[in-house]
């Protein structure tokens, strides 16, 4: 287990999993502020393999009420950056 992790070391874990939910996408070309549903074929099944892996990696339960926070790859950036500092600083 990690301590604090760096928003670059976030951003990287989040991306790969993405990449390993849609190796199709070309992160280059990727709007991180865009849903990426708005900008590649990611359907619910996607959507739901990326959250759980999110979930995996990072250790933290995401609730179905939260999902609309990581439409875009910014959002599931700062969804995780927000639940790792809390979950930090409440222990």
């Amino acid at each position: 287990m990690s301590t604090a992790m760096t928003r670059e070391a976030i951003s990287a874990l989040t991306l790969e999993k993405l990449l390993q939910v849609a190796p199709d996408i070309d992160p280059g070309l990727l709007d991180p502020a865009v849903s990426i549903r708005d900008q590649y074929d990611f359907d619910s099944m996607d959507f739901l393999n990326f959250t759980i892996a999110l979930g995996h990696e990072f250790e933290m339960d995401i609730p179905e009420k939260d999902y609309a926070e990581l439409q875009s790859l910014n959002g599931a950036i700062e969804y995780v950056s927000k639940h790792l500092e809390s979950g930090a600083s409440g222990e």
